[in-house]
Order: C-alpha cells, then sequence, then structure tokens
C-alpha cells in the first residue's frame, strides 16, 4: 500500500465497459486493459496508482454466477492488504446483483468496493464510459483522515455513487441506467464531487475482512399476479430441495386473500420453507398488516422484507442459507439489516 497516493486495484470481470469497436466492421471486442492509460489518458491525472486484473475469462454479466462472484471476491480478499480501494468494471445487467452478493461476502468491509459499467463501449465517440470509469476510481481513492472516506460496495453510474445493494437496473437504453428508490445517493459528481457523508455506511469497529464463500442457490422468485394457476404455484413451492422462496407481492405488500393460496403458503412455511415478502413496485415498503390483504401473511407468518430489493433480497437469502442460520433465529436476522440493505 502506498504511503503517498492510494492504490487501487481495477478488477475487469466483462461487459460493454470494456468493449472497443472495430471502425469498419463495427463489432465489439474486448481489448487488453494492461493498455488502459491508451484508451484514458485522463485516469493519469488522478492522485492515485492504478492497477488492474481481469478475471480468468471475462463475461458477458447475463452469464454472470455464483462462481464468478467467488472469484470476484477472491480478488478482493486477495489483494486487501495491498490495496486502498477496488473499482469493478462490470456488465449492466446483473451489477445490482453482483453489488449486493458482494456486500455480504464481504464481511467488516473498511475499504471501497465500487462496481461501475457503461451503457456505451469505451472507445464510442459517445461514451458514458469513461466518465464513469474516471470518477469510481476518484470515488475509491477518497481518503479522510489517512482512511478510505467510503467503506462499503457501491455502484457508480452517470454521476452518482448508490450503496450497491440499494440498486436496481430501471433502464435499458438511457445512461441513468440505475436508481436507488429507498435510499439516497452516496455521493454525486458535478462540478464537485460531493460526498454524502450522513448516508456513508459506517463499520462498527475496525476487523479483519472475513470472506464468505459458502451461498446456497436452492432458491426461488415468485411474482404474484392476477389470475395465478393453483397448481403451478404449489408445485412451485413443493419443488424438491428448495430452502426459500422471494414473493414479490402488490403494493405494500399486499397478496390475494384465496383461501387456495394462503393454504399453500402456510404449508410451505410450516414444511421449513423460507418465504420472504418483498414489493413488486420499485420504490416503497412492505408495510405487512397495514391491509386486510397482507395481515394474513404475517399470521401464516412470512418474513418482512420491508423495503429490501428483489436483488438484495436473494443475495442475503443465499449468505443466511449459506451460513445455515437456525430456523430459529433465521426470520429475524432475515429483518434485521446487516450490511445497510434495508431501512
Amino acid at each position: 500500500m502506498s504511503n503517498q497516493q492510494p492504490d487501487i486495484l481495477l478488477i475487469y470481470t466483462g461487459g460493454t465497459i470494456g468493449m472497443v469497436r472495430e471502425y469498419r466492421s463495427g463489432v465489439l471486442r474486448a481489448f487488453n486493459f494492461e493498455k488502459l492509460l491508451d484508451q484514458i489518458p485522463e485516469l493519469q491525472q488522478l492522485e492515485c496508482q492504478i492497477h488492474s486484473v481481469s478475471l480468468q475469462k471475462p463475461i458477458d454479466s447475463s452469464n454472470m454466477d455464483i462462481p464468478h462472484w467467488h472469484e470476484i471476491a477472491g480478488l478482493i480478499a486477495s489483494n486487501y492488504d495491498a490495496y486502498d480501494g477496488f473499482v469493478v468494471l462490470h456488465g449492466s445487467d446483473t451489477m445490482s446483483y453482483t453489488a449486493s452478493a458482494l456486500s455480504f461476502m464481504l464481511e467488516n468491509l473498511s475499504k471501497p468496493v465500487v462496481l461501475t459499467g457503461s451503457q456505451l463501449p469505451i472507445g464510442d465517440l459517445r461514451t458514458d464510459a469513461k466518465e464513469n470509469l474516471i470518477t469510481s476510481v476518484q470515488m475509491a481513492a477518497l481518503r479522510e483522515n489517512g482512511r478510505p472516506l467510503i467503506q462499503e460496495v457501491c455502484l457508480y453510474f452517470e454521476f452518482k455513487l448508490y450503496r450497491g445493494n440499494r440498486t436496481s437496473k430501471m433502464n435499458t437504453e438511457h445512461f441513468e441506467a440505475f436508481d436507488s428508490p429507498n435510499y439516497p445517493a452516496l455521493a454525486t459528481s458535478g462540478v464537485h464531487l460531493k460526498v454524502h457523508r450522513e448516508y456513508l455506511w459506517k463499520p462498527a469497529a475496525l476487523k479483519p475482512l472475513k470472506l464468505h464463500t459458502r451461498l446456497e442457490n436452492r432458491i426461488g422468485i415468485l411474482k404474484l399476479f392476477p389470475g395465478m394457476n393453483p397448481d403451478w404455484v404449489g408445485n412451485l413451492l413443493r419443488s424438491p430441495g428448495l430452502k426459500a422462496v422471494i414473493l414479490e407481492t402488490f403494493g405494500a405488500g399486499n397478496a390475494p386473500t384465496s383461501p387456495w393460496l394462503l393454504q399453500a403458503f402456510k404449508e410451505a412455511v410450516d414444511s421449513g420453507l423460507y418465504l420472504v415478502n418483498v414489493t413488486q413496485c420499485r420504490g416503497g415498503s412492505v408495510l405487512m398488516g397495514r391491509y386486510e390483504t397482507s395481515a394474513s401473511l404475517s399470521d401464516i407468518p412470512i418474513i418482512d422484507g420491508r423495503d429490501i430489493t428483489t436483488e438484495a433480497a436473494l443475495a442475503k437469502l443465499m449468505y443466511l442459507l449459506g451460513e445455515e442460520v437456525s430456523h430459529k433465529s433465521f426470520k429475524t436476522i432475515f429483518e434485521t439489516s446487516l450490511r445497510g440493505e434495508m431501512s
């Protein structure tokens, strides 16, 4: 770790940000990140040292899976003492899932891990890649009193730094591809970088980084909709080996009061399945018991996801199930904010 300038490790996983377009054919290809400064010479103006490493096989983020999370988290953990911050270049499609997963896998994190990407390739004339990358590195290099200012997993896109496990991809075409509907931006980039310190995650105590790699993926997502088929719902909830299901409910956590559906939920919970209530709405919170249509879910009982995103709920379930949290404690622990993922 440098005594003068922060050392930042750039981790390339794949995605549009790492592509350049062939001038004649228009075909996109990955470029050599060892020649990063050739593409973005502005990085040399930053007051930090930048080093880079790639996944063994960079991928389109649609192919992101648990083994890739292991590799990314492992690179951070194995290089943790040598660097002051980390920037992960990632395709936008599953970036919020990865940010959420890393937030749980990296316990006691006290350095910045900033995920970023772009909607256009780095070599395009109108690309958003350069600004996203430059500012992400700047954010990761911020220090205060000799310590990193940011000490959590974040996502930076189009002038805003978000808590990673609070984000969702909202748009496939606009540069403002992400939003954090239930938690304010941690920082904004304009003429000046403005960090909103009151929203930053503050570790309770400085402890050694602990890497968690046991993630359980026997989890399902059931989005409620009018006209659901009872047989299909029953078959899903009785899937062999299934351990948890995220219920994407209506509005403030509401569900149909059809006897067959409530019975299916009750039988699932009685059999040991964890059901988590998360709203389908991009913003707002589950308020179980506020309406009659959610009061019956509280009685089953179903886990209250409050204002957690589906992406973070999935990562949190994978983490808690992988840690083999006891059935007695599971509901209480899930309903407790562990990494700032819920209010």
